[in-house]
Order: C-alpha cells, then sequence, then structure tokens
C-alpha cells in the first residue's frame, strides 16, 4: 500500500484551490487525519470533509456528523455514497461555492482529493471523471515534484487533479490498523479481526447476526462461524485465519454496518 509522502500531500494542497477530504460514514472520527487538515489550514485552503458510505448509516446521522464539521469543526461538509453515485452534484456546488473569495470569480477551480485507504477515494475520483472522460492538459508540480499531473473536467470549470491522495493513517484505533497495510499482511489478523468485531458490537449488537447470520456476540465464535459459513479448514479446524481476513475485508468494503453519531460521543454541536 502506497501512501503520499507528507512532503508530496503539501505540495498538491498547494497545488488546488480546494481540497476534499473523504471520510467513512460508520466512523468519521477515526477515519479523518487531523495532521493533513492542519497542512491544509496553514496553506489557507478551503477544505470540504465528504462523509462518504452514507447509504450505509440513516440520513439524520449523516446531517449530524455534517453540522458537527460545519458548526465545530468549521469545515465545509457534505454527503455522499460514491458507490451509488448519491449525492455528487451537491458536491460539485459546494466545491464551487467555496472555491472563491466574495466577489472573485475563477475560470478554473482546481480540486484535490484525499484520504485513508479503503474510504472510497478511487471510487469518488471515476465517479466525478466520469466514463468518458479525458485529461485536458498537463498539470505542473510545485518545485520537488517529480511528474506532470493531468487534470480532468469534472464539472462547468472544475477540474480534478488525478493524482494518488492516500493519506497514512494516524492513532490507535483499529481504524489506523487495517487501514495501514494490505490485509495480506497484518500479522496478526485474528486479533485485529476480534478488536474490529469489539468496536462494531458496541455500536450495533445485531451487526455480524445481519452480514452473516452469525447469533453470538463473541468475537472468536463469530470468527469461527464465518469459517464454518465459508467451509474454510485448516490442519483439522476451522481456518481461523482466513476468517479473520474475510471479517476485515468486509468490514472495509461496507458489508458490516454500524454507526454512531456526534451526541453519541459526547461532541458539542
Amino acid at each position: 500500500m502506497r501512501f503520499a509522502s507528507w512532503k508530496l500531500v503539501r505540495e498538491l494542497v498547494e497545488l488546488s484551490h480546494v481540497v476534499l477530504e473523504l471520510t467513512d460514514s460508520r466512523d468519521p472520527l477515526n477515519t479523518r487525519s487531523t495532521k493533513f487538515e492542519k497542512i491544509v489550514s496553514s496553506l489557507g485552503k478551503p477544505l470540504v470533509v465528504v462523509i462518504n458510505k452514507a447509504d450505509l448509516v440513516p440520513k439524520e446521522v449523516c446531517e449530524e456528523w455534517k453540522e458537527y464539521f460545519k458548526k465545530v469543526l468549521g469545515y465545509e461538509a457534505v454527503y455522499v455514497s460514491a458507490r451509488s453515485r448519491l449525492g455528487t452534484r451537491i458536491l460539485r456546488e459546494t466545491i464551487k461555492r467555496v472555491a472563491g473569495k466574495p466577489g472573485e470569480k475563477r475560470s478554473r477551480v482546481v480540486v484535490s482529493v484525499f484520504g485513508l485507504p479503503k474510504v472510497g477515494k478511487s471510487t469518488l475520483v471515476n465517479v466525478l471523471k466520469g466514463r468518458h472522460s479525458t485529461p485536458t492538459s498537463p498539470y505542473p508540480g510545485s518545485p520537488g515534484y517529480t511528474f506532470r499531473a493531468k487534470l480532468f473536467k469534472i464539472g462547468e470549470g472544475i477540474y480534478l487533479i488525478d493524482t494518488p491522495g492516500i493519506v497514512p493513517p494516524e492513532g490507535g484505533d483499529v481504524e489506523s490498523v487495517i487501514r495501514s497495510k494490505p490485509i495480506d499482511e497484518l500479522e496478526n489478523p485474528e486479533k485485529v479481526a476480534v478488536d474490529l468485531i469489539l468496536k462494531v458490537l458496541k455500536y450495533n449488537r445485531r451487526a455480524f447476526l445481519e452480514a452473516y447470520g452469525v447469533e453470538s456476540e463473541d468475537p472468536h465464535e463469530i470468527i469461527a462461524g464465518v469459517a464454518r459459513l465459508r467451509g474454510w479448514i485448516r490442519g483439522g479446524g476451522l481456518d481461523l485465519f482466513e476468517a479473520s481476513k474475510k471479517v476485515i475485508r468486509d468490514y472495509l468494503d461496507g458489508e458490516i454496518v454500524y454507526y454512531y453519531s456526534p451526541l453519541d460521543m459526547g461532541l458539542a454541536q
């Protein structure tokens, strides 16, 4: 998994008129990057927090997170479902609205997209670009930038920098672990899966019943149930190693659902 260096992140932000940061609607707090947000703020660029996978949680919860990011943190925010192509029109309108200073009109607004792995960045970029989009022009980088990124027109006067924007995960939450490296490279996937299951069950005790038909709320029994469901056997017993990786993979793919609101976390609005 290749992350953008912080130096590259800074250079890409400098090239942009508007910066998008994608988060996962199920856990917006632990899928954002405060370090990245500080870089954007230090360069004086407008930041739009895009709460993705909004189809997985109730609309009112997405609204609460939108208000939290706007009123408490001072960022513009929208919620979308990139894979369902929902909310992208509002996103384009928001980009145009925040791009210029009052009374200022830009003939071209350049947008960059950043986010942790598996928050849906590639899907959103592809949706914004459209099936038949072609690069309009090369975009020269700043000093030290080793390639010329391409611009894609994604709306009237709006252009997207097509370049990697994967931000390194921060913090100690299990989200930072499962997004820090490919699943097959995790040293102890069963422990990671247990931590993830416990986190999910805290907010949705039926999550694994809904996902796999497993009624237990014991993480180890859930993993065993997944292995049994798939018929995975290793050394005469259930293959808990592969079952653990499947739980993690299904979570990242949006197959396991839970959510919490700012009020659940005691965050002022």
